[in-house]
């Protein structure tokens, strides 16, 4: 079972590639905050569906879950929803492609901030992949435009690496709740987590809508169909993280994540229409050899 995370995490990527492109059309008919509900209220129910298969398959009693993993879930469930907003923020600014190679920042950031919060060391092959990965994020940002434009290209920038940040500290969140849970195997703590955030995620955002923006609460239903679909990709996409995440550190699961740029690249061409400059593809590249990197060292 040692290598069976690598095709958990190649599923994975690839639904929440098809998620992030359902989600980020979305955006445009009912707004960021409403795009962003709809990956978890429409997700909950076939999360908890999932979590009644294993149930009923494996013959496993749900565990008890201590409150570390009460913690560590909440602190993975807001970490994603901020993430979330932040990432189809983005993509309103720039392509579909563009913005997922800015949010695969999040192994280097993950590692940075590591340094700079408990002390972790930085070796001189860390420091070059991290300094690769941002010349890339700067390659792919900057055009031969005046001052104003490549200020203008700054936001959807920092939103993107923004949002891997925040993408990196969920997943360690969510893993530390699955591997601090006493027992069951490591497919029905994975699916109890998942219930478990997507429950507190939906609690979360319907509260803040009904309060401040029902509008974009009510427009999910209003077309239900890409919704559930959405819904569907998302907790699809998350049963597969998850199950990455119960078998191995989170590390290893994100930095093979790295395919879901060149997936983005192929849906954001085919679905989109949208082009990619061949400065932003070296950016890509060198983000991609910079968190590798980065990976290596850490190996």
């Amino acid at each position: 079972m040692s290598l069976l995370w690598v095709p958990v995490t190649l599923i994975a990527a690839a639904a929440q590639t098809a998620r992030n492109a359902t989600q980020r059309s979305l955006t445009e008919q009912i707004g960021t905050l409403g795009a962003t509900q709809v990956r978890f209220l429409f997700g909950l129910p076939f999360a908890c569906l999932f979590l009644g298969l294993v149930v009923a398959v494996t013959g496993e009693r749900l565990p008890t879950i201590p409150a570390a993993s009460w913690l560590h879930t909440l602190a993975g469930a807001i970490s994603q929803i901020a993430a979330t907003a932040l990432m189809l923020a983005a993509m309103k600014e720039k392509s579909f492609a563009v913005t997922t190679a800015y949010i695969k920042m999040e192994p280097v950031l993950t590692a940075f901030a590591g340094f700079l919060l408990i002390g972790d060391t930085l070796t001189p092959l860390k420091l070059a992949g991290i300094g690769v990965a941002t010349l890339g994020v700067l390659l792919m940002s900057v055009r031969r435009e005046a001052l104003g434009a490549l200020l203008k290209e700054a936001r959807p920038a920092l939103l993107g690496v923004a949002a891997g940040g925040l993408f990196g500290l969920s997943a360690v969140a969510f893993r530390g709740a699955i591997i601090g849970l006493p027992e069951g195997g490591f497919v029905l703590r994975a699916s109890v987590i998942l219930v478990l955030g997507l429950a507190m995620q939906t609690a979360i955002l319907v509260a803040w809508l009904s309060a401040f923006d029902r509008a974009a609460l009510i427009g999910g239903f209003r077309v239900w169909r890409q919704s559930l679909a959405a819904g569907f990709l998302g907790a699809f996409a998350s049963q597969f993280w998850f199950l990455g995440f119960a078998l191995t550190s989170a590390a290893n699961v994100r930095t093979l994540a790295l395919v879901e740029i060149f997936m983005a690249q192929a849906v954001s061409r085919k679905l989109f229409a949208e082009g990619t400059r061949p400065q932003e593809y070296a950016g890509m590249a060198l983000i991609v050899l910079g968190v590798g990197l980065v990976m290596w060292a850490a190996g």
